[in-house]
């Protein structure tokens, strides 16, 4: 499989457009900058050494058109002595009647020979030329100018080193100039992206707020017009969303509650019959047996939506009460199952006191055991360890059934939903499909977490994993003058009203 490039995040990109413009306008200033340069400082050199070149040769053929010319070594001495900072040559043609030139130059570092041909021979043709080129990795530039009075030629060849000097100096400031203006151009682009994508990090924080239940949740209308239509669709989105899911929440509490009262004469009904079941024909009796698990499960339906409509509607609150854990377990498994189930306390969690909504707890450990009697056989134990951090206490329950897969050990903390591994056991299942949406929103609740995993001993089946706060201070959670007496737990008046919860 080709995995796909990881592509950069939109600040990483803004910054690396600064960067990246930064860059290509530093280095365009910094490449013209050292062009131009160049070309200045070149022309100018070349001038000035022209202008030399013109002064010096108007005394040379001064010196050989007088009435004696000099002789090699007084013109040797005499090219010395002229005002410059160049090598100096001077070719005399025919010279004492010989027929090779004469070639006269002042004592310095370059000859004659260093002369290249073709600017020899396009002095020789009496045309003044200049070349720059290098000798001896030195560069330097060479003027000749014909002197066909005199017929002779006069050179002079000029180090160029500290101009190259100075433009490697110049270039190499440039370089650094290029990178801190790209570093600047980078700094600013993620300050830039930063106060940019800021209105952004805001609707993500709303969002996630929403996304926790906090429906109200809404962004401040913007000064700025260009987020204006964003704040306005957002918040309409918001609102939207809110009244869609009140509305549901109550559809769902207004079904429930309409569905209670016609239930509880169909229970009263079926009692009844249960009553004088004996005097009933056997199909008869195997149809009531059917219509008692019916309108039992369909009591724990309407039970689990009125419990689910609490949630949905921010009606459900904790009434905290601090308990001996291993005890409170103990019991709440017994009530929940006829099937012995061992509660295995750890290390250092045989005394272990914590302040917890009883019902809902009971709630969560019975749903749990049932889920295990449903889809893993049985329960197999109920463990409690307090974590290592000391601040939180895990409880599981282990069952020896299938387990769970990965792709659904989310999925099944959803409402109405059940595991793909359980598919084949549909025929036995009487559940709501509520019981582990119940356990989460409880769980959570106590701002804890549930999740499943496998087994720590290796052996087939499922491990439900609790994980709460250790509160043991209740002033912690309830401020510090909360009367728990007056706390008012809605779910309790309507057990009182609707008949039976699980607890």
């Amino acid at each position: 499989m080709q995995l796909r490039p990881h592509r950069l995040g939109l600040r990483a990109r803004i910054t690396l457009a600064f960067a990246l413009g930064s860059l290509l306008i530093s280095v365009a200033l910094s490449a013209s900058t050292w062009a131009f340069t160049r070309e200045s400082q070149l022309n100018q050199r070349t001038s000035e050494q022209v202008d030399s070149l013109t002064r010096n040769s108007r005394q040379v053929r001064t010196a050989l058109s007088s009435g004696t010319p000099p002789e090699n070594e007084e013109l040797s001495t005499f090219l010395v002595q002229l005002p410059t900072a160049a090598a100096t040559t001077v070719v005399r043609e025919d010279v004492a009647e010989s027929t090779e030139p004469s070639t006269t130059q002042s004592n310095q570092r370059f000859s004659f020979e260093d002369v290249p041909t073709s600017l020899r021979d396009t002095v020789d043709g009496g045309v003044s030329a200049s070349m720059r080129y290098r000798v001896a990795d030195t560069p330097v530039l060479a003027l000749g100018i014909p002197l066909p009075s005199v017929d002779a030629t006069y050179f002079e060849i000029t180090e160029m080193a500290e101009l190259e000097q100075s433009l490697s100096l110049l270039a190499a400031y440039l370089t650094g100039a290029t990178i801190l203006i790209t570093m600047a151009g980078a700094l600013l682009g993620w300050w830039a992206s930063r106060r940019t994508l800021l209105p952004l990090a805001d609707v993500g924080t709303a969002a996630h707020a929403i996304a926790s239940g906090r429906l109200d949740t809404r962004l401040e209308v913007a000064n700025d017009p260009d987020l204006t239509v964003l704040v306005s669709s957002f918040n309409d989105m918001a609102a939207t969303l809110q009244a869609r899911i009140e509305r549901d929440a109550r559809f769902a509490s207004d079904v429930s509650h309409e569905l209670r009262s016609p239930l509880m004469t169909l229970a009263a009904s079926v009692e009844v019959l249960e009553t004088r079941r004996e005097e009933l024909p056997e199909r008869s009796q195997a149809a009531l047996d059917l219509l008692v698990d019916d309108v039992n499960r369909f009591q724990q339906l309407v039970a689990d939506l009125l419990e689910i409509s609490r949630f949905d509607a921010g009606a459900a609150q904790l009434q905290l009460e601090p308990v001996l854990l291993p005890e409170f377990l103990s019991r709440a498994v017994a009530e929940a199952t006829q099937i012995p189930v061992p509660v295995i306390t750890g290390i250092g969690s045989d005394d272990l006191v914590v302040a917890i909504d009883k019902r809902r707890m009971a709630q969560v450990v019975a749903n749990l055991i049932d889920n295990a009697g449903k889809y893993g056989g049985s329960a197999t134990a109920v463990r409690v360890t307090r974590l290592d951090d000391g601040e939180h206490v895990e409880i599981s329950v282990e069952d020896r059934g299938p387990g769970v897969q990965p792709e659904d050990r989310e999925r099944i903390f959803e409402r109405f939903s059940r595991a793909v591994s359980t598919a084949g056991m549909r025929g036995s299942d009487t559940g709501s499909g509520l019981g582990l949406a119940l356990v989460a929103e409880h769980v959570a609740l106590h701002q804890g977490q549930v999740s499943v995993h496998d087994r720590l001993d290796g052996e087939p089946g499922a491990r439900f994993v609790v994980v709460l706060p250790i509160v043991d201070d209740l002033h912690d959670d309830h401020g510090d003058d909360t009367d728990l007496s007056q706390v008012v737990d809605l779910s309790q008046v309507v057990d009182d009203t609707e008949g039976s919860d699980r607890s």
